[in-house]
């Protein structure tokens, strides 16, 4: 099954977030092939996602209204019964990270509010129920002993992390990204991945971003989402989309 980004506007997206009626951008004729697809989850952690989470406050709100636990949760669900990669990139902060000279506006707020801390790089003390920590509705597919869980990256992108390495040993060329946030690291895994050569599908509704009075990171996101993404679905039509080639790949 082949679709493409802008073509139309998803069902139940509305509002300030709908896909213009009539776009200019030309549709890219991505088709997803589960061969080389991978489902990679950003910061599926508690100081994102809980309400437990010290950025709650900030992101809370985006996350509700899109239902971005739920989604996730799904993604999960299909990426493991379709039997493709997954991948998680996980932020951890360690002790020495808060002696960095210097960081942009949101880092030093992260390093403020203790966003992401750790221990260290080798002690798992204290993690478990931490910030740090996955979701624990998300532990059973992270632990399942197939899962890749990269290096930390520690500002935004992928980078300074092993994910791309992890990916391509896989045969990885296709990424349906998802997690968060909007703005920030799903817009940076978006940019660097592109660069390396990946195809990459940003899952809409399973992310979120923050709401501030600087303004409203998921909206920015998005419109950035749809010049650069391969493709931009919900969750719903990603699955859709799975489940058919899954049933194709079967028959």
């Amino acid at each position: 099954m082949t679709s493409s980004a802008n073509t139309h506007a998803p069902i139940g997206i509305d509002g300030k977030y709908a896909d213009p009626i009539d776009p200019a951008l030309p549709p890219t004729g991505f088709a997803l092939d589960l061969k080389r697809a991978a489902l990679v989850v950003v910061d599926p952690q508690i100081d994102f996602l809980s309400p437990q989470g010290v950025s709650w406050p900030v992101f809370g709100a985006s996350i509700v209204e899109h239902d971005t636990v739920g989604n996730i949760g799904r993604l999960f669900v299909a990426a493991k019964e379709a039997g493709i990669t997954v991948a998680v990139s996980p932020h951890y902060y360690y002790p020495c990270d808060h002696h960095w000279k210097f960081g942009g506006p949101l880092e030093k707020l992260m390093h403020k509010i203790g966003m992401f801390d750790r221990k260290g790089p080798l002690t798992l003390e204290d993690f478990e129920g931490s910030g740090a920590d996955f979701l624990q509705e998300f532990k059973h597919f992270i632990y399942d002993g197939k899962t890749i869980i990269a290096s930390p990256h520690k500002v935004f992108g992928p980078e300074t992390n092993d994910l791309a390495l992890s990916l391509r040993k896989q045969g990885v060329s296709q990424i349906i990204l998802a997690g968060m946030a909007a703005n920030l690291c799903i817009e940076s895994h978006l940019r660097e991945l592109i660069e390396q050569g990946f195809e990459v599908v940003v899952v809409r509704d399973a992310t979120a971003g923050p709401k501030l009075p600087e303004g409203d990171g998921y909206l920015a996101a998005i419109v950035n989402f749809r010049f650069i993404a391969n493709a931009l679905w919900t969750t719903s039509e990603l699955i859709s989309i799975v489940n058919e080639l899954t049933l194709k790949n079967r028959a």
